[in-house]
């Protein structure tokens, strides 16, 4: 949120790319994950316009730390540009920035820099446990059309159930940041608004991707079984 198509063709394919690997491809999974998520420097690129914001409003005021944050996430966005990182979570920082600038702007409250974060929070929860509710957790749903699979792991379920748990562990994930956030935004409380987002961003989407990395792996291994009892 790599999982083999339902085929038994497929799957004896990829058995043997696999089986060709070196040992040193057995993280392949977890880290084509991370990728897709900006990697560990799209993580902590992420929290810089945060603290620059919130530090510059603490001196000056909201304008000056607008303009601060913004000028930073397009330094950073710059930065992977030379280096020849990929430019997708750089430009969705920078929009992610400005976005929470005007809101901010347009509220005339420091405090609404971190609306955006609440009500995304929100609705990614909501979205995340209508898709269990519905059938198609959205783990699996990710993951098989990011890396071009097919949705045969929905007939299977010891392999919907991996993805369920995933799926409702980053509901749980989403949930914890509206209610706490929400609670701080209540208050007044921006500089733990500030602190709020960036430390619950790391631990609790550590949690989630180490519970998704797990459901991908047994996704797999009961394609396999699968394919090895139909082929028998």
């Amino acid at each position: 949120m790599s999982e083999h198509d339902a085929s038994a063709a497929g799957l004896n394919a990829r058995k043997a790319d696999d089986d060709r690997q070196p040992a040193g491809k057995a993280g392949v999974s977890e880290q084509t994950l991370l990728e897709q998520m900006g990697g560990v420097s799209g993580l902590a690129y992420s929290a810089v316009p945060i603290v620059v914001f919130v530090v510059v409003s603490s001196f000056t005021s909201m304008m000056p730390a607008i303009w601060a944050s913004i000028g930073v996430a397009v330094a950073i966005a710059i930065f992977r540009l030379v280096r020849k990182e990929p430019l997708q979570p750089a430009i969705s920082g920078v929009l992610g920035v400005a976005v929470c600038s005007f809101i901010a702007y347009r509220s005339g409250e420091t405090k609404g820099f971190f609306l955006l974060g609440i009500w995304t929070s929100l609705i990614y929860g909501g979205v995340f446990l209508v898709s269990v509710a519905a059938r198609w957790p959205l783990v699996g749903v990710a993951w098989s059309a990011l890396n071009g699979l097919g949705m045969g792991w929905r007939k299977q379920r010891r392999a919907m159930r991996a993805y369920d748990i995933a799926t409702l562990s980053w509901t749980a994930v989403f949930a914890a940041k509206y209610v706490v956030q929400q609670w701080l935004y209540d208050n007044d409380q921006t500089g733990w608004l500030a602190f709020a987002r960036i430390a619950m961003g790391y631990p609790l989407t550590g949690i989630a991707l180490v519970v998704t990395v797990w459901a991908i792996r047994r996704a797999k291994r009961v394609a396999e079984e699968s394919a090895a009892v139909a082929g028998a």
